[in-house]
């Protein structure tokens, strides 16, 4: 519950500009952040599973009364409700099946990086197969796959990082005829991962307002 009050606050205070990019996290760093022993996936899937459940009844119900496996919440009063409505929306990580059918209940976007088993070369061939499973997993969840936006993280595979402002927009207008909506770029450093040339980032920002009025 205080999550959720908090994310109704900085919904408020932005304006109604707020969304929340959540994910179930990995084996390495994710999972030992906090000094506890790592859960198994299928534990983190389930956790995950049941909090953005019970996330989202919290973000859209006056009271919520829950006793789940891992979480629970009596008589959860989130009085006056987000800014956005129904409620604020969600951007979901996801990989694997079970994950996408997570985003494609709850998200208004899907975050994917790609296929990281797969070689950069293979980059772009896996990640159009992930959208073909995603799409599957919308249509199961009766939503249009259209009506929810995809944004792909640059750099965890695929493009680690572009070394010219035409590498960048080949690979942006790649992800764009693949239906995506939105692609983020990691701030680069000297050492893998996201290694570049700070330089180029610059260059990439002031061509951008070129770049949108010449679409």
């Amino acid at each position: 519950m205080p999550f959720a009050k908090e994310l109704m606050t900085l919904d408020e205070i932005s304006g109604g500009r707020f969304t929340l990019g959540i994910g179930a996290g990995t084996t390495n760093h994710d999972a030992s952040a906090l000094g506890a022993p790592p859960w198994s996936l299928r534990e983190r899937s389930d956790r995950f599973e049941e909090f953005i459940a019970l996330l989202d009844t919290l973000l859209t119900s006056p009271t919520t009364t829950f006793k789940g496996r891992f979480y629970s919440a009596d008589d959860a009063r989130m009085l006056p409700g987000c800014t956005q409505q129904p409620r604020l929306p969600f951007a979901v990580a996801a990989l694997g099946p079970r994950g996408m059918a997570i985003a494609a209940r709850y998200a208004q976007t899907w975050v994917t990086y790609g296929d990281p088993k797969l070689p950069a070369g293979k980059h772009f061939e896996g990640v159009e197969h992930l959208i073909e499973k995603f799409d599957g997993a919308c249509l199961a969840a009766s939503r249009d796959p259209a009506s929810i936006d995809r944004l792909v993280l640059t750099g965890s595979s695929g493009p680690d990082f572009f070394d010219s402002v035409g590498e960048f927009v080949d690979a942006v207008g790649r992800y764009s005829e693949l239906g995506f909506t939105d692609v983020v770029v990691h701030y680069p450093r000297a050492n893998a991962p996201y290694a570049g040339d700070p330089r180029m980032i610059e260059e990439i920002a002031a061509a951008l307002p070129t770049l949108h009025s010449s679409r």
